[in-house]
């Protein structure tokens, strides 16, 4: 029985024309390919669920880049690590670049994980924001004053303004004006 439903699944496919029949990857984009464009604008009559959703894409795009960034980063740290010259006499200048190296690129590590954290918690304060607030037009306006709180908060702590982390959560609220405030078409 099995090599009888093997033959006909392989019959099947066989038979199947795939250009008619799946839908070919590289010419179709998702909504949440759409909604995450940086560049975005959602008409004034967007429903605030599609405000959200917009909202969510591009934090989840965000987060997928920034651990794509992390994996670079580390790999290239690997790379470096790897080809450590043998001699044991390098010149001052091949040490110094060799060293420089290394502490650039655990410097690029280090800010796309620092971002990355700021984007996950951004992510955890809007799924709190969705549990706690009632009303779908509320969601944003709750989560972009309590982006703005933990923001001061950190700057009021002392943290720099141009640190990853702060910036991170900056382009998070800049995002919230740009998909939460309806534009005039």
């Amino acid at each position: 029985m099995k090599l009888t439903c093997r033959l006909h699944l392989k019959e099947d496919f066989t038979h199947m024309n795939t250009d008619d029949e799946l839908p070919d990857e590289s010419t179709e984009t998702g909504s949440d390919e759409l909604l995450s464009d940086d560049n975005l604008r959602l008409p004034e009559s967007a429903s605030p669920l599609v405000r959200l959703h917009a909202l969510r894409a591009w934090l989840a795009r965000r987060q997928k880049e920034t651990t794509l960034e992390i994996g670079e980063a580390a790999l290239t740290l690997q790379h470096i690590l790897q080809q450590e010259p043998q001699e044991p006499r390098l010149r001052r200048r091949e040490r110094q670049s060799y060293t420089e190296q290394i502490q650039h690129t655990q410097h690029m590590l280090t800010e796309a994980q620092q971002r990355l954290s700021a984007y996950e918690e951004a992510q955890s304060l809007l799924d709190e924001c969705i549990t706690h607030t009632t009303t779908g037009e509320r969601v944003l306006v709750e989560y972009y004053l309590t982006l703005d709180e933990m923001v001061q908060n950190r700057v009021q702590a002392g943290e720099s303004e141009h640190s990853p982390w702060l910036q991170a959560l900056t382009e998070v609220q800049h995002r919230v004006e740009r998909v939460g405030v309806p534009y005039e078409e």
